[in-house]
């Protein structure tokens, strides 16, 4: 059997390397990924820069403000234990073979952001889910298509790579609501075949992720 690519091989290695390598949250790519690292990032143990003052409720969708910065935000705080924000049955839908206990993101401050994420490799097949939650209220808006029915504004994009012949597909669905931004970024790629799922796989299985995710905040 072929050897897999360095990149795939590296997404196989523990979630802790991967989070210090700084390749854990996307597939390799271009630009049009840019704003999904920088989510990454923020789950990263970097110090993370002064929440608001007030005012997050009053952030309008696409992140400015309505004027009333007297209210407090709606959301103190995102899930503390973020692994279980999504149900069992959604991550073993998702990621056959996955611990659905997932793995805790670091992170410097838990009052502003958490995230977790599962991964497996059932048999050829390989599938990995992240979601995260900032509270800050200053996360970067999402790019692509709108997403109907989802927090106040929501975004869905989603890319196929390339490398030595394997396809990997990525979507990455970026959800506001009130001061809170979560972003769920699913992808997956077979090994035996070299090819990658269907756009309308991967989408509908990060819309799926962020949907529980977003309930998770009122709970």
């Amino acid at each position: 059997m072929r050897s897999l690519p360095l990149t795939l091989v590296a997404r196989l290695l523990p979630v802790a390397v991967l989070a210090v390598a700084g390749v854990a949250m996307t597939t390799s790519g271009s630009g049009d990924t840019d704003d999904t690292r920088s989510q990454a990032a923020d789950a990263s143990p970097t110090p993370s820069a002064a929440a608001p003052t007030g005012g997050g409720a009053g952030l309008t969708p696409d992140g400015g403000g309505s004027g009333d910065t007297s209210a407090p935000p709606r959301y103190a705080r995102p899930p503390a234990e973020a692994c279980t924000a999504l149900p069992a049955a959604t991550v073993k839908e998702l990621v056959p073979g996955a611990k659905t206990g997932g793995t805790e993101m670091k992170t410097s401050d838990l009052t502003r952001r958490s995230g977790c994420s599962w991964h497996a490799l059932d048999g050829f097949d390989y599938r990995w889910l992240d979601i995260s939650f900032d509270v800050t209220g200053r996360a970067p808006a999402g790019s692509g298509d709108p997403v109907s029915g989802l927090g106040d504004k929501a975004t869905v994009e989603d890319k196929l790579t390339s490398d030595d012949d394997q396809q990997v597909r990525e979507a990455v669905v970026t959800v506001r609501k009130d001061n809170a931004t979560i972003v769920a970024t699913y992808n997956g790629g077979d090994f035996e075949s070299h090819k990658a799922p269907s756009s309308k796989e991967i989408r509908d299985g990060a819309i799926s992720a962020a949907k529980n995710a977003l309930s998770a905040l009122d709970e």
